[in-house]
């Protein structure tokens, strides 16, 4: 069977001397992993389409279950190749790659995630870079696949704390907290910079003012909280640039 669908290329794994796995979060499909019959080769057909972060159409063939269906055409959209050719912002946008390998399981589509991606890979390429994009980006796929942290108020009772527990992804306060660990103290200004990204659109982040303390804070709590639910720290992250 033929499917046909927008994706853009997570990454490649060679296969063989001239073949490769290529990983795409697709706009129909979700995580789509496809076989490239020798797109290494110099007169290959597929060109420059499977770059990582192109954004291609792509036709695949394959039965619905199959483990790796074969890439017979991949056309391109946008290159993205600005931010390839920045290595400080490649390493960035890398991180939100694997953030979305991360939370994202094969053949389950999201079009929020899709849309998500596709937001963030076009406002980088406009020149739009900054760290709160960034963070932006992780607060919004967080809410999306269902892992936001809870700020708002004790996730047991709704009381007001600014004590958070990784345990639990969320503030407790005093009486909901006993017996359950250590803590950190969250800030008013971070608890706000929060609901905002996820409130906000891209395009109006750009208003938001925060101070670098309350970025840094609110950026050491999201990866603090990421690496508790991964059990594990981001690779990418000891590739940061500063």
């Amino acid at each position: 069977m033929l499917h046909r669908t927008d994706g853009i290329v997570l990454k490649t794994d060679p296969f063989g001397e001239a073949d490769l796995i290529v990983t795409y979060l697709t706009s129909g499909y979700g995580i789509v992993r496809a076989f490239a019959k020798s797109p290494r080769k110099i007169k290959s057909r597929f060109g420059s389409s499977l770059e990582p972060l192109t954004h291609s159409r792509i036709s695949f063939w394959g039965k619905e279950d199959a483990a790796l269906p074969r890439l017979t055409q991949s056309d391109i959209i946008h290159s993205f190749d600005s931010i390839r050719g920045a290595l400080k912002i490649f390493l960035r946008v890398s991180e939100v790659v694997e953030l979305t390998l991360s939370f994202m399981p094969e053949r389950d589509a999201s079009k929020k995630v899709y849309s998500l991606l596709m937001t963030t890979l076009h406002t980088v390429d406009a020149g739009n870079d900054t760290a709160l994009l960034f963070i932006c980006h992780k607060v919004k796929l967080l809410e999306i696949v269902g892992y936001l942290p809870g700020l708002s108020g004790c996730g047991r009772c709704g009381r007001e704390s600014d004590a958070f527990y990784l345990s639990h992804g969320t503030v407790l306060c005093e009486k909901c907290s006993k017996g359950h660990g250590s803590s950190f103290r969250i800030s008013a200004g971070a608890v706000n910079l929060c609901a905002s990204l996820t409130n906000w659109s891209f395009s109006k982040i750009s208003r938001l003012k925060p101070s670098v303390s309350i970025l840094t804070e609110l950026s050491l709590l999201l990866d603090e909280h990421l690496k508790y639910i991964m059990d594990r720290n981001l690779k990418t992250k000891a590739f940061r640039i500063s």
